[in-house]
């Protein structure tokens, strides 16, 4: 008597089951069921008719062993399974994306388009020498800049949302499937109007007098500002309220250069761009402390293709020069 049969899911790995079953469609459907957390919602969403989504998401949940999601009054909640699952749709999903806008490059002539993740004090002067030196095969890439603060970047950088990040280095933050460069480090400076900057250039910073100000500020739990808040404490002063707080050089540089008593505190590479565009005045003052260092930060594992590779090595490049100058 022969034996029987397994079923094909103890069979056949499960690698192979995912290569020749799997499909794109599959993956959207994932996240569309994350998102609207009900199929009748989600086969309005599509298109189609509930029983074939709820019949889609059985045979994936057969494809996978066990169930993705659980239904309750309150909609659908992925399993452990399915948060891992839809971790890995999510990121092959933006990984098609970018295929999709390599492509278009290609078309037009171009090499491979690059989304690249900055924080917003960097000066734009280092960003388009690096843009610019990078030509793999005698052709210019395209490049999508994303602001925003290095936490929030980096977790889009392990989602396969960026190719790399331009950040700061800092012992909080997450670097699980990451590697960094460092790149240079940037001292503060602090910037004015013209008129405020020439008389507070003639005398020793006078902390207390300072807080009287109207100070512009980034965010807060941003490195600059825990900087700031740490050397007003430090000098024995409470730290002043800002007017306006922004994440932006170039909307910090015109508050300040349209008011009188406005001041903030830079790296002194953007406020060398901000005396120059924005007509800022620049305090000759040293504080004495470094900002954590601009870092390079990219993905440990994954193919890197050779327009990764040639602009990150053009921004090595770029920012060695800016040390030492």
């Amino acid at each position: 008597m022969p034996e029987p049969s397994l079923p094909p899911s103890t069979t056949v790995p499960l690698a192979r089951r995912m290569a020749t079953r799997l499909r794109m469609k599959h993956l959207a459907l994932l996240l569309a069921i994350q998102q609207q957390r009900s199929l009748t919602r989600v086969a309005e969403q599509m298109a189609t008719s509930q029983p074939a989504i709820t019949q889609a998401l059985a045979e994936l949940e057969t494809l996978f062993g066990a169930p993705l999601f659980t239904r309750s009054a309150r909609g659908m909640t992925p399993t452990a399974l399915g948060e891992l699952v839809l971790a890995r749709a999510q990121t092959m999903l933006a990984d098609l994306d970018h295929w999709a806008l390599d492509i278009e490059a290609v078309k037009q002539a171009r090499a491979a388009h690059l989304h690249v993740g900055v924080i917003p004090f960097l000066p734009g002067r280092m960003l388009a020498q690096a843009i610019g030196r990078t030509r793999p095969r005698g052709r210019r890439i395209t490049v999508t800049l994303h602001e925003d603060t290095s936490d929030h970047l980096l977790a889009r950088l392990r989602a396969h949302e960026l190719d790399c990040v331009i950040g700061r280095t800092s012992a909080i933050l997450d670097m699980a499937g990451l590697k960094h460069t460092v790149l240079y480090q940037q001292e503060p400076r602090m910037v004015a109007h013209r008129r405020l900057a020439a008389r507070l250039g003639r005398k020793p910073l006078q902390w207390a007098e300072l807080t009287e100000l109207d100070w512009v500020l980034g965010a807060r739990s941003t490195p600059m500002r825990e900087q700031i808040t740490d050397f007003f404490l430090r000098a024995g002063v409470e730290p002043p309220l800002p007017f306006v707080e922004s994440l932006s050089a170039k909307v910090i540089g015109e508050l300040v250069a349209a008011n009188e008593r406005a001041v903030s505190i830079v790296p002194a590479d953007v406020a060398e761009e901000l005396v120059r565009i924005a007509g800022v005045g620049m305090v000759p003052h040293r504080f004495g402390w470094t900002l954590p260092p601009i870092t390079l930060f990219q993905r440990k594992g994954g193919a890197q293709y050779e327009e990764q590779r040639l602009f990150a090595q053009a921004l090595k490049e770029v920012c060695a020069e800016l040390a030492a100058a």
